[in-house]
């Protein structure tokens, strides 16, 4: 080969190999912001199902006996299909083990 063949080849494997890596930096720090997006998303659920929890006990002087029983008097709305919620109630008057978890994570 000769030397200026040569050169371009050293070029565009250069060229390349910065594209890449550059592709690689944006797919990470996508991947990173989507991560955060769905670990907020976790969080306003769960805080979404504790205040609704507050106000039944405020409102009847009672914590709700299950999730559905929010959703169908105090509003509340749980996207089932990417949301998993867990609420176990000990006794009416203790606040009940609220946890909410995504599906597929």
């Amino acid at each position: 080969m000769n030397k200026a063949l040569t050169q371009t080849v050293i070029k565009v494997l250069l060229w390349t190999l910065l594209a890449v890596t550059v592709l690689a930096m944006f797919f990470t720090g996508l991947r990173n912001v989507s991560r955060e997006i769905s670990r907020q998303g976790v969080a306003k659920l769960e805080d979404a199902v504790r205040r609704a929890a507050i106000a039944c006990y405020a409102a009847e002087g009672a914590y709700p006996p299950d999730v559905d029983y929010l959703v169908a008097h105090y509003g509340l709305t749980v996207d089932g299909d990417r949301f998993i919620v867990h609420y176990e109630i000990f006794a009416q008057n203790l606040m009940p083990d609220i946890t909410v978890l995504e599906k597929g994570q």
